[in-house]
């Protein structure tokens, strides 16, 4: 069985004024280039209509390996209250776009063995132990890092789009 370590796990908020399909293929389109998932899937679509709003729910995964020993996994989670569309004046045009809450969360899971090669028997599963320990802890580290700042990177870039898309 592959060792998981949940590495990253954060949110934000934002409520106000964005173009939602905009929003969710400009996230799909950055994890996909900038982090090299390049097998990211919707797992979840959710939509729920009351009145002119809608509350969507939506989850993604994905997986890419990082070497033969460690693997990277992603759960991103979008939870949409209250989207409404809206019509705004930009420079004189009036543009169609929608305004809500989004709340988007990511978890960053870094995997060691994901092959279970050292499962094997439990000579193995010692020598694992050793290996992690004593050969490469600093690799271990390095990974781990790069997990969570690729997470935070990816946050970091939707809410500045948010915060962009809101000043219109």
């Amino acid at each position: 069985m592959a060792e998981k370590d949940k590495i990253y796990s954060s949110k934000i908020k934002y409520n106000g004024i964005a173009n939602f399909p905009e929003f969710y293929k400009f996230c799909f389109d950055w994890l996909k280039d900038e982090t090299g998932f390049s097998n990211l899937v919707e797992e979840k679509y959710a939509e729920k209509l009351t009145g002119d709003s809608k509350n969507i729910d939506i989850e993604w995964s994905g997986s890419r390996d990082l070497t033969d020993y460690f693997k990277f996994e992603v759960k991103v989670a979008f939870k949409i209250i209250g989207l409404t569309e809206v019509e705004i004046n930009d420079n004189g045009k009036k543009i169609k776009t929608n305004k809500g809450s989004i709340e988007l969360s990511i978890k960053g899971t870094l995997v060691r063995d994901p092959k279970g090669n050292f499962e094997k028997s439990p000579f193995l599963k010692f020598l694992r132990a050793r290996y992690e320990k004593f050969v490469i802890p600093e690799r271990v580290k390095e990974f781990q890092d790069k997990v969570a700042g690729d997470c935070d990177e990816f946050l970091s870039q939707a809410k500045d789009y948010l915060d962009l898309e809101g000043k219109k």
